[in-house]
């Protein structure tokens, strides 16, 4: 049997499922194209969709031959169709993927029971999924990740905090980090905290058990940050066309102490309404810094 990855940097246990399918000696396929390649398939075939959702499915489209993917779950926010189905909703618009089969992305106690059922269902053999999620089972654990640095000579630190289907992939955030460093900021971005001390943070919201995963990851990743003395201001992300991500980020900007600003990001995008005169409210004394003397006409 032939089983998709798609092999995505957001996914924090790729290592796990494809060191498992390993196990099981199951054949894995990685998506033939490249990123931007597959993201502008996506675009093609999705068009108006988050930029999450086309990348997506531009990687499963660009698997050839295979009798199943496994796709990682996201986090959703509230009223967050695509995170909450998107196994489902895929085939609905777009006819003839092959099998999708949902798989969890985080270590945990349920874990193995998932792992176990997509074993049998790919393997048929329930001797060898015994044995592989023994041999794989130190992957599902969290890698210990320091806190990432904090500042930069030169640079006013603000956190960056957006869903990580978004900001840990380089093809549709790349361009974000540049724009921000042009306008004199440094941006620590959510992924790059561990999750573990984020979810921690998180249950400080009001009802955060009644709150989606993926809403309480972001306000944990912005309420840490935000609590951190180099941090002056937020700075909200949502992927372009994804309006339930957006209403999260507003709901989590009302929340901060800090000045905020949110912003739609199209891959590519170098050019940001806001993000100058952001900058400035931060660092005011910057703009004077860097503005030459004016000269008198003799």
């Amino acid at each position: 049997m032939r089983v998709g990855l798609l092999n995505s940097p957001a996914s924090r246990l790729r290592a796990y499922w494809a060191a498992y399918l390993k196990e099981l000696d199951v054949e894995a396929v990685t998506p033939a194209l490249d990123d931007a390649e597959a993201l502008a398939l996506g675009q093609q075939s999705l068009p108006g969709e988050p930029t999450t959702v086309q990348l997506a499915l531009g990687r499963i489209l660009a698997l050839e031959a295979v009798d199943a993917v496994l796709l990682p779950e996201w986090p959703a926010v509230s009223n967050d169709a695509w995170s909450e189905a998107l196994t489902e909703l895929l085939p609905r618009r777009i006819s003839g993927l092959p099998t999708l089969i949902p798989v969890p992305d985080l270590g945990g106690p349920d874990l193995e029971g998932h792992a176990a059922e997509v074993g049998l269902r790919v393997s048929q053999n329930g001797s060898a999924v015994r044995g592989a999620l023994t041999k794989v089972r130190l992957l599902a654990a969290e890698p210990r990740i320091s806190m990432p640095p904090l500042g930069r000579a030169g640079l006013v630190t603000v956190a960056v905090i957006g869903p990580r289907t978004l900001l840990a992939e380089d093809v549709l955030s790349g361009s974000l980090r540049p724009a921000l460093e042009a306008a004199g900021l440094h941006g620590v971005f959510s992924p790059e905290l561990p999750h573990s001390d984020v979810m921690r943070r998180a249950e400080r919201m009001h009802d955060a058990a009644k709150v989606p995963a993926g809403e309480r990851e972001l306000f944990g990743a912005a309420s840490m940050l935000a609590g951190k003395s180099a941090v002056r201001g937020v700075l909200l992300v949502s992927p372009a066309h994804d309006g339930a991500a957006a209403a999260a980020l507003d709901r989590i900007a009302a929340k901060m102490h800090l000045p905020t600003l949110r912003i739609d990001l199209n891959p590519g995008q170098t050019e940001f309404d806001g993000l100058e005169a952001f900058a400035e409210k931060l660092n005011p004394t910057a703009l004077l810094s860097t503005t030459p003397p004016s000269q008198e006409t003799p």
